[in-house]
């Protein structure tokens, strides 16, 4: 009983997830994450977070060399703001993926708009428990904000089972302080609260990841006003 009123509890929520980035959550993050001037301090800092996030992974993955031969999977890919860099930076190929329809037909909307290759790309509408195939490299960024510890933790054991070589994940981290803030709302505030939004435990992350085989080789935390952000590099051991 205990597990039907759990596995009822997450599909309710993956469900809001869904239907908030259709809707309402699509039309603000869109707008977050373009150059439009029509957005409020807080959003203005959230967007100058995520593309730090973005940043440090694109420098991360061209210091490990040519992408011509290498395959990416963007899982939760929201509008293609790493989808797009990494086609330009010569991806072989491109698996894109949001459980959002709209976002993810912004993100060929926005590829196209680029003159990228749309060839290059796969696009799919898919929670990440549905994801499959098998890629040199995956890359989920602030999609673990709306997974609780353990169900995060599953998370990663499923995607390192779809990369070959690196997996790089981002998530907001447990600390005293942003669990203060959570709950006194000031970390994500006013309508950023549509939908749960979990902090988690860097070291469930690590542990999980070493027990598939992957070691950490690249730490950052990003963080702004109303964004935090730590990112972690996985490489499979051979």
């Amino acid at each position: 009983m205990a597990n039907q009123k759990l596995n009822e509890l997450k599909k309710a929520e993956k469900a809001e997830v869904e239907s908030y980035f259709n809707g309402t959550g699509f039309e603000r993050w869109n707008r977050i994450y373009s150059e439009s001037d029509d957005v409020n301090k807080v959003q203005r800092n959230i967007r100058v977070g995520h593309q730090k996030t973005v940043d440090d992974v694109l420098t991360w993955i061209n210091e490990a060399g040519s992408l011509n031969e290498k395959s990416f999977c963007d899982a939760g890919c929201g509008v293609g703001s790493l989808s797009i860099p990494l086609a330009t930076m010569g991806a072989k190929s491109i698996a894109v993926s949001d459980i959002s329809q709209s976002m993810v037909d912004e993100t060929k909307r926005r590829a196209s708009a680029e003159g990228l290759d749309l060839n290059r790309f796969t696009f799919t509408t898919s929670d990440l428990e549905s994801l499959e195939g098998s890629f040199h490299t995956v890359i989920c960024l602030d999609v673990f904000i709306h997974y609780p510890q353990k169900a995060a933790e599953e998370m990663v054991k499923h995607l390192c089972g779809l990369t070959q070589e690196r997996l790089i994940v981002s998530f907001a981290p447990y600390t005293p302080l942003l669990a203060l803030l959570k709950g006194v709302g000031q970390l994500f505030p006013g309508s950023s609260k549509t939908t749960r939004a979990y902090t988690l435990r860097e070291s469930g992350i690590i542990d999980t990841a070493k027990s598939c085989g992957f070691e950490p080789i690249h730490n950052t935390l990003n963080k702004a006003p109303f964004y935090f952000s730590k990112v972690i590099e996985f490489k499979k051991v051979h």
